[in-house]
């Protein structure tokens, strides 16, 4: 068994027994880990008093070649983000960003840039404007680094290049925008062009956080919706960030015109 030594955020956290737990761990270079530490929530033991989520640790662990949980052997804490404790909107911001790990990633498959972008990320928790935009950031990241990259550039259906229009239609099963206005196919959302906006300038790195904050929440609903597609899931902690649901399926923008 290959011993590694990593840089980890803990994105969730069962407990095993009184004094063991079961964790999954977004490590830099190994990527998602499921593993068991054993005797974590004894005094003295080499876990720093128990794993918790949303917290960033040094990890040594035991990766078995065989399928089963792999042997954590010890965690040293070097950073938590207590603002994610301050407020109910800061703690789903963070919940928001750790479930996007968990559904977006298989084990073993690292992605460097997408572990610094989560670190920083969670960095910006507390800041209610940075906050918005570091999740739509993290979303985006998301998508890019597991090769579902929405087509904001060009019409997914005509293959040319999108013209200036006052909306748009996302089609989630073509992965991107069309000027085609109809929204009667399952999957398609009408769009603003404020929207589209957003998203280029997330793409290009580019966002700030003078944008309009209503901006920012279409484009993150826009994209969480599409992400849902994509991986048939359901993202329970973002929808209560966004303070309303989104289930698979449901429009991005009222079905009329965009003003």
């Amino acid at each position: 068994m290959p011993l590694i030594t990593d840089q980890g955020i803990c994105i969730r956290q069962w407990d095993w027994s009184e004094t063991s737990q079961t964790v999954s761990i977004f490590a830099r270079e190994t990527g998602v880990i499921r593993a068991i530490a054993k005797g974590s929530k004894r005094e003295n033991s080499r876990f720093s008093g128990g794993i918790e989520v949303m917290t960033r640790a040094e990890v040594i662990a035991n990766i078995k070649s065989t399928e089963g949980l792999t042997l954590l052997t010890a965690w040293d804490l070097q950073e938590t983000f207590p603002a994610a404790r301050a407020s109910l909107s800061a703690f789903y911001a963070g919940m928001s960003m750790l479930e996007l790990i968990h559904h977006g990633l298989h084990e073993h498959d690292p992605h460097p840039p997408l572990f610094e972008a989560l670190l920083a990320a969670l960095r910006t928790l507390g800041v209610p404007d940075a906050a918005a935009s570091g999740v739509l950031t993290l979303l985006w990241t998301v998508l890019t680094e597991t090769g579902h990259q929405p087509e904001i550039q060009r019409d997914v259906v005509t293959t040319a290049a999108l013209a200036p229009a006052r909306a748009y239609t996302f089609n989630s099963r073509l992965g991107g925008l069309t000027k085609d206005q109809s929204t009667a196919v399952a999957g398609t959302f009408r769009v603003r062009t404020e929207t589209v906006e957003v998203l280029r300038a997330v793409a290009a790195g580019s966002l700030v956080q003078a944008v309009e904050p209503a901006a920012i929440h279409r484009a993150t609903r826009l994209l969480t919706l599409y992400f849902q597609e994509v991986f048939s899931c359901e993202l329970a902690a973002m929808q209560q960030w966004l303070g309303e649901p989104t289930p698979t399926g449901a429009a991005n923008e009222p079905r009329r015109s965009v003003p």
